[in-house]
């Protein structure tokens, strides 16, 4: 009978573990608090995300911002062996086009949502994503670091 529960135990935490799982990591988030983070195609307990060049890939980011924010801009780099690359981005004012207005409020939450596309003439590659979004003076609110896959 103690075994059955303890095995029941170590499931429970396994599963409970599973749940919590998440494919990216805080780099650096000083002003905000992030809730979630979700991109198209990858699941949440992915060891990589998988960015299928020739589509579109749409990320969106639950946050809270810990300070009145004026203005937030969209940076992207892919962080290929240490070097990061600059991701030039459609529309870098996280304050257009994204779900978000500004300014924002500290304490009330906010949804960011972009559509990025994934280019043919982008390498088959596997690169750590560091997406961030800064306040008026270039300061991160949210710095996520996402490990992907180019295919």
């Amino acid at each position: 009978m103690k075994q059955c529960n303890m095995l029941s135990l170590i499931s429970l935490t396994v599963l409970l573990a599973s749940v919590n799982a998440k494919f990216y990591t805080d780099c650096g988030s000083k002003l905000a608090s992030v809730q979630d983070m979700t991109v198209s195609g990858c699941s949440p307990d992915a060891k990589e995300c998988v960015l299928k060049r020739n589509s579109n890939a749409t990320f969106s980011i639950d946050f809270t911002p810990a300070a009145d924010t004026k203005t937030l801009e969209t940076v992207v780099h892919g962080i290929i062996m240490d070097l990061p690359v600059p991701f030039p981005l459609p529309q870098p004012d996280a304050c257009k086009d994204s779900g978000i207005s500004c300014p924002l409020k500290a304490g009330q939450p906010a949804k960011y949502k972009t559509t990025l596309p994934v280019l043919r003439s982008y390498p088959k590659v596997r690169v750590n994503v560091k997406w961030e979004l800064q306040n008026e003076k270039g300061e991160d609110l949210v710095c996520l670091l996402i490990p992907a896959r180019i295919n």
